[in-house]
């Protein structure tokens, strides 16, 4: 469960309504089996603090996972993850100035600048995953990197489907995905993802670990309730 949203509502009043770390209690009980957030140099929603208090409140949760986004390059980024130790560190090529990511690492540009931050990352026991396009060449490099996992950038997939011809683009994730796999990375995936099109993606694309979703979700909380809105997640990835 990515709280970015939440956060992002909240600030826009300043007074701490809605509470994050609240929505991570009311998300954790009703299944969800991680955390996700995205912090931005400018604070635009997560703030270094959100990420503090969540390392500290899931600690009594130690089966749940705890997922930090971002670009090692920009801002804070690789300190706030160093003191908050999270299962996982998945590193985004977002730009400051970005609304949201859109677009994955290029490999063959990328792989050796990432090459000695996956390091220090996993020198502290944490996971790297990198944010990917469903493209198989690029993907081919990420083992030169030493990262663990790649979380397939799902926004074309979510495109074509409510184009009504997500067939049209499954392939390229399926093809990546077996390489991945035959390279031995576990396989994430996020960005558009929904309660619509999640079924169909996780039935076609094999061996996905993890999906990390928020804007949806948060979409679609608003009229059934953020408990319900996640059980209804979990039943459809039960389903896939």
């Amino acid at each position: 469960m990515n709280l970015n949203k939440i956060a992002l509502l909240r600030n826009s009043r300043g007074y701490g309504i809605p509470d994050v770390i609240t929505a991570a209690h009311t998300c954790i009980d009703a299944g969800a089996q991680g955390i996700t957030v995205h912090p931005r140099p400018d604070e635009r929603h997560i703030t270094s603090a959100d990420v503090y208090e969540l390392a500290r409140i899931l600690q009594e949760y130690p089966e749940i996972e705890f997922n930090i986004e971002g670009n090692p390059f920009e801002g804070r980024f690789m300190d706030l993850v160093s003191h908050a130790k999270p299962t996982q560190a998945t590193l985004v090529p977002d730009s400051p100035a970005q609304a949201t990511s859109d677009h994955g690492w290029k490999m063959i540009a990328d792989r050796h600048r990432l090459k000695p931050i996956t390091s220090a990352l996993k020198a502290q026991d944490i996971r790297v995953s990198l944010f990917m396009d469903p493209d198989v060449e690029q993907v081919k490099h990420v083992p030169e990197t030493g990262a663990d996992r790649i979380e397939l950038y799902t926004e074309r997939y979510a495109t074509a489907f409510r184009a009504g011809h997500p067939e049209s683009i499954i392939e390229r994730y399926i093809q990546t995905a077996t390489v991945a796999e035959d390279l031995e990375l576990g396989l994430n995936a996020g960005h558009d993802l929904n309660v619509h099109n999640l079924q169909f993606f996780c039935q076609h694309v094999p061996s996905i670990l993890e999906v990390s979703i928020g804007h949806e979700l948060i979409a679609e909380a608003i009229w059934q309730g953020l408990a319900q809105t996640v059980k209804a997640y979990l039943n459809v990835l039960r389903m896939a």
